[in-house]
């Protein structure tokens, strides 16, 4: 590693910085979100002269690390925001909608890519299923927080669902991943992997939402029954080397059982949220997820050719997946949601539309392994740039579909600000 590698990296990080923090600004001023922005940075830096003037043809090792740390302190951050008692507090109708929301998109994605590509494409097909499968509750949760309606009943069924969403779909990436190490789709492997990966989640839940809290409650009694002195020094770790610890801990372990380290990741957040309130890390671990995320979403755009969209195959496919991405959701999501009422159901239908980072985090997944078999790639350069292309389109079109169906219920003007504006 020599002097003009370190040269090579400093104006690497110069120029995509640069570009990255033009691009929020200008999605700010639109009102969409900026993760769009990094992503469209990313296809401008691969398809200019801009790839091959900062390098990143021959020397990109850094920035796979980067993007690797990226994705999994967005899902940390993401756990964080959904600790594993509020599984717990959610009702039946959020129950109900998740569980719809997750089994007709992943039947209808699978189906679909299996009659159009052959059965022989299983492995494909089950990650175009587990990419319609995810939602990304981000953008939505700030669109209801800007109209000041997260107290209405179709917010607080959107969030709760989304949280069960997360986890089923963490479990069915987790599954899908298991699957595509062993390279075939044999029942008695389905099986070992699916149990592996539930006893994994399953685990990690009881410890964080019910071992934890009890050890952190006999030492929160312990402590107040000694005497406590003004000089006393402050023992033990601190909120955000322990918050790390757990974090790299479990990524690590969910890896070493031949699943994404991401879900790790977010267990790992699901664990550490339940103590927020006495160990605070959020605070301090939000800038190093603000810097290290967005390298992720821009290599995603770094991944897609634009000269792939210019073959009709590829447009069909994402026109196809898009439609029935926005379609199975509305109405899976929505028959959960049949009891509040057809108006309510559309509204909840709509809230979990967008497939966001979670969908791009799917795909990238994919377009990295290989099939163990044939040694090639398990999603093809065409199919990720139309998972790609689902992502942000399903993205873009939630907030005004989501403020229409809150107008149209509620007879009231809702104005949308940016989701990602401060």
């Amino acid at each position: 590693m020599g002097e003009d590698f370190i040269q090579t990296v400093l104006f690497q990080l110069f120029v995509i910085i640069v570009l990255v923090e033009v691009a929020r600004m200008i999605c700010n001023k639109a009102k969409i979100p900026t993760v769009i922005g990094e992503i469209l940075v990313g296809i401008i830096i691969a398809n200019t002269l801009l790839y091959e003037f900062i390098n990143l043809g021959s020397d990109r090792e850094v920035f796979e690390v980067l993007k690797e740390l990226g994705v999994v302190f967005l899902l940390f951050t993401v756990g964080l925001e959904t600790p594993f008692s509020s599984i717990r507090k959610v009702g039946k109708t959020a129950m109900f909608v998740a569980v719809f929301g997750v089994i007709l998109p992943f039947i209808v994605g699978y189906a679909f890519m299996i009659l159009t590509l052959g059965p022989e494409k299983q492995l494909e097909a089950l990650f175009v299923g587990a990419a319609m499968v995810a939602t990304s509750v981000g953008i939505t949760a700030r669109v209801i927080k800007d109209m000041n309606l997260m107290q209405a009943v179709e917010s607080r069924v959107i969030i709760g669902a989304a949280v069960i969403d997360d986890v089923l779909g963490m479990i069915v990436l987790a599954v899908v991943v298991g699957i595509a190490s062993g390279g075939s789709l044999d029942i008695i492997q389905v099986a070992a992997v699916s149990i592996q990966a539930v006893l994994f989640v399953l685990a990690i839940i009881f410890i964080g939402s019910l071992l934890l809290p009890k050890v952190v409650k006999q030492r929160d009694e312990k402590k107040a029954k000694e005497v406590c002195t003004a000089d006393r020094k402050r023992k033990g770790i601190g909120p955000l080397p322990l918050a790390l610890i757990v974090c790299f801990a479990l990524s690590s372990m969910s890896a070493f059982l031949d699943l994404a380290a991401i879900i790790g990741a977010f267990l790992a957040g699901m664990a550490f949220g339940e103590f927020k309130d006495k160990w605070p890390c959020e605070e301090k671990i939000e800038p190093i997820a603000e810097f290290l995320t967005p390298f992720f979403f821009v290599f995603v755009g770094i991944e897609v050719s634009l000269a792939a969209f210019g073959e009709f195959d590829v447009l069909i496919i994402a026109a196809i997946i898009t439609v029935l991405a926005i379609i199975t959701k509305f109405v899976g999501c929505g028959l959960g949601a049949k009891s509040l009422g057809g108006k309510s159901a559309a509204i909840i239908g709509v809230g979990m539309i967008p497939r966001g980072e979670v969908g791009l985090i799917v795909a990238s997944i994919g377009l990295g392994m290989k099939d163990p078999v044939t040694g090639l790639g398990i999603i093809e350069p065409g199919l990720y740039n139309a998972i790609v292309f689902m992502s942000l389109f399903t993205t873009l079109l939630a907030p005004p579909l989501l403020t229409y169906t809150f107008r149209r219920k509620l007879g009231k003007k809702c104005e949308l600000v940016p989701p990602d504006a401060e």
